[in-house]
């Protein structure tokens, strides 16, 4: 199966990389501009010319009207499958998306590091096989310059559950200069942040080709 991943378009997916087809594709968050119910209309007309016979959008921090108004939001999200905390089956392959991420400022779908953070890690089933969330595992595509040091934001909590499964890949974003794909244990990780740390929808794209069973060798 092939999964094209990106996140991070911040409404400015018609400005980005050619997208290559593929069989699922997988948006791990922050596709909204300003976070309104237009933009979830606009992307969803945009989703609905492109050629993959599944599309998996999560929310990000920017995704505000899913938070605030869900329905409506996901309702007008027709030409994808919503994933919030729950899981989704496509030939064989188990999918889970959940868009939080640690405390920073005043965000959507934001919790505090430790326990709440936890109990949504752990409703991730033990079964799935590619995880989705908004925000990356602590030291993995992780990465941010604050004045003049480097600092890892990503979410220790995240690491541990993941550590717990036996994912194939994990996919994320949110950390735009965190861009590129990693490896831990068995899975790959992908941050796929089209935009740039200057907000430029430039980074290409990042295919997956998982074999599932019924693939030819």
């Amino acid at each position: 199966m092939r999964i094209v991943c990106i996140s991070d378009t911040h409404s400015l997916h018609r400005r980005m990389p050619a997208i290559p087809e593929g069989d699922v594709l997988i948006h791990a968050g922050d596709s909204l501009g300003q976070g309104t119910l237009e933009n979830v209309q606009e992307l969803n007309q945009w989703l609905g010319t492109l050629p993959h016979r599944h599309k998996i959008v999560i929310a990000g921090n920017h995704d505000w009207v899913f938070q605030e108004d869900p329905d409506s939001a996901r309702a007008a999200l027709s030409n994808a499958i919503y994933l919030q905390d729950s899981g989704v089956e496509i030939e064989g392959l188990r999918f889970w998306g959940s868009p939080w991420t640690p405390t920073f400022l005043d965000w959507a779908f934001m919790l505090p590091r430790g326990e709440p953070l936890r109990e949504r890690w752990r409703v991730i089933p033990d079964d799935t096989d590619v995880l989705i969330t908004h925000g990356p595992p602590k030291d993995v595509g992780d990465q941010v310059s604050v004045g003049f040091k480097c600092q890892n934001v990503g979410c220790q909590d995240l690491r541990d559950r993941l550590q717990q499964l036996s994912v194939r890949a994990h996919v994320f974003g949110h950390i735009h200069e965190g861009y590129g794909e990693y490896q831990l244990g068995k899975a790959r990780l992908v941050n796929a942040s089209t935009c740039t740390a200057r907000y430029t929808p430039t980074n290409p794209p990042i295919v997956l080709d998982l074999e599932v069973s019924g693939d030819k060798p």
